[in-house]
C-alpha cells in the first residue's frame, strides 16, 4: 500500500518512508494496516478492537496510545492530523486513500476510488496542510475551493465526476480541498476569506503556475475575485459559476436571510446526526432536481468531508463575505454563468458579479440544481462555454 511518501509492505511487515524503514511496533503496524485498508471510513473504537485485536478486550487508553504511536511513525500529530484524523465522538478516519487499498464497499461515495489522482500537499503561510490534485493535460484550469469536497473521492463520485471528466478533455484541471474540509487539515484556527485566498495562493505557488484560467463556483467565486484582484498578472481568464460577491447576511432580502440563518443553525445540530432528516433539507436545497442517489451522496459528503463544527464555522464565514468593492478592479476576461432557478445562490447574485466586472459575459443556464449536473438541461451549454473560453484564452497562458 502506497500513500504520500510512505509504503506499507505487508509481506515484510514493514513501514517505509522514502524507501527507508520506519521503526514501528508490531501492534502499531497492524493498527496502521487496518486504518489504511479502510480509507475514508470512520472507524469506531469497537471497529478497531474487532479488526486489529479480533474482539479481545483492550482499553480506550491503550487504543489511544497506539493511535498516537502510529501518528508519530507517520510524522503526524493530533493537531495537523494529516493522515489519521479524530472524528470526535465517533472514532478515527484514515484521510488518504492508498493507491492499492481501495475497497468496493467503502462508505462515502459511489464506485471505485480513482487511480488517476495523486494527492499532494502544500503548506500555507499559517502552517495549514492543503491537499491538491490534478487531472488531464493542457492549459491549467484551477478551481478555487468550494464547500464539501474530497479531491480523491470526487473523481468517481456522482456529483463531481462529470465535471472532472469533461474538463480533463481539454485542460489540466487542478483542484484542492479548502481548509477544515476534505483531505486538508481539519484542525484550523482561522477560517476566513483572507486565509482561503492564501490557500489558493499556496496551491498556485506550489505548482509554479505563472498564468492560468481561474474557476470559482459557489463561494469559490468570492475567493477567485479576491485572488484576481490581488494577482491580475497571473489570471488569464476568470470563470464564475453559481457564485456571489456578497454572502447572504449582506443581502437586503430579509426572507432569504431568515431562511439561510435557520439552515445554518440546523447544521450545528444535525450535521453529524444519525437521523438524516436535517441533512436531507440541505440535499433538497442544493439539488431540488437531484436523483435519490445524488441526494444520498450529498448527505454522505456532509458527514465524511467536514465536522459539524467546521461546517457551521465555514458557512458562517460564507455568510459574511463581501467582495463587491473589488469587482471594478478585475481586468481579466470574465465569463459568468448561473443556473436560472438556483435556490442556494439566487440569480441576481450572478447578475451583480457580471454587471460589476467590466466586459464580463453573462449566461443564464436552464435548471435548478446549485451545482449543475450532466442530467440538467443547461449542462451542454455549461461545458461548451467553458471549453470555448479556455481555448479562446489559451494564447494568454504562459
Amino acid at each position: 500500500m502506497r500513500f504520500a511518501e510512505f509504503v506499507i509492505d505487508l509481506a515484510a511487515a514493514e513501514l517505509r518512508k522514502n524507501g527507508r524503514p520506519v521503526k514501528i511496533e508490531p501492534q502499531v503496524f497492524d493498527l496502521l494496516v487496518f486504518l489504511a485498508s479502510n480509507p475514508g471510513r470512520i472507524l469506531s473504537k469497537q471497529d478497531i478492537v474487532d479488526g486489529v485485536w479480533h474482539g479481545k478486550a483492550i482499553s480506550d487508553s491503550a487504543i489511544s496510545t497506539r493511535i498516537n504511536a502510529a501518528r508519530r511513525a507517520l510524522g503526524d500529530d493530533g493537531a495537523s492530523q494529516r493522515f489519521i484524523r479524530t472524528v470526535h465522538g465517533r472514532g478515527f478516519r484514515f484521510a488518504v486513500v492508498p493507491t492499492d487499498a481501495r475497497s468496493s464497499d467503502q462508505p462515502g461515495l459511489a464506485g471505485d476510488q480513482p487511480q488517476n489522482v495523486q494527492v499532494r500537499y502544500c503548506r500555507t503561510r499559517d502552517g495549514i496542510n492543503i491537499a491538491y490534485g490534478e487531472t488531464g493535460k493542457g492549459p491549467p484550469l484551477v478551481k478555487a475551493a468550494s464547500f464539501m469536497t474530497h479531491i480523491q473521492y470526487d473523481s468517481d463520485g456522482i456529483l463531481a465526476k462529470d465535471w472532472i471528466q469533461s474538463f480533463t478533455q481539454f485542460c489540466r484541471y487542478i483542484r484542492y480541498d479548502e481548509r477544515g474540509n476534505g483531505l486538508s487539515d481539519w484542525s484550523v484556527e482561522d477560517i476566513s476569506l483572507e486565509k482561503m485566498v492564501e490557500d489558493l495562493e499556496a496551491v498556485v505557488d506550489e505548482l509554479g503556475l505563472e498564468r492560468f484560467i481561474l474557476l470559482g463556483s459557489s463561494q469559490g467565486a468570492s475567493i477567485s475575485i479576491a485572488y484576481a484582484n490581488r494577482h491580475p498578472e497571473r489570471v488569464a481568464g476568470l470563470i464564475i459559476n453559481g457564485g456571489y460577491a456578497a454572502g447572504w447576511r449582506r443581502t437586503s432580502d430579509l426572507k432569504y436571510r431568515d431562511k439561510r440563518e435557520a439552515l445554518l443553525h440546523l447544521a450545528r445540530v444535525c450535521w453529524g446526526d444519525d437521523n438524516p432528516a436535517g441533512r436531507q433539507a440541505y440535499a433538497a436545497l442544493f439539488y431540488p432536481d437531484g436523483t435519490p442517489d445524488q441526494h444520498s451522496e450529498f448527505m454522505r459528503l456532509q458527514r465524511e468531508t467536514v465536522t459539524p463544527e467546521n461546517a457551521f464555522r465555514l458557512m458562517n464565514t460564507f455568510a459574511e463575505i463581501d467582495v463587491r468593492d473589488l469587482l471594478p478592479s478585475i481586468r481579466a476576461p470574465t465569463l459568468v454563468m448561473h443556473v436560472k432557478d438556483d435556490a442556494v445562490v439566487p440569480l441576481h447574485a450572478g447578475k451583480e458579479i457580471a454587471s460589476g466586472i467590466k466586459g464580463a459575459r453573462f449566461i443564464v443556464l436552464e435548471g435548478r440544481n446549485h451545482i449543475i449536473q450532466a442530467s440538467d438541461p443547461g449542462w451542454t451549454r455549461f461545458t461548451s462555454e467553458i471549453e470555448n473560453f479556455v481555448r479562446r484564452h489559451i494564447g494568454h497562458i504562459g
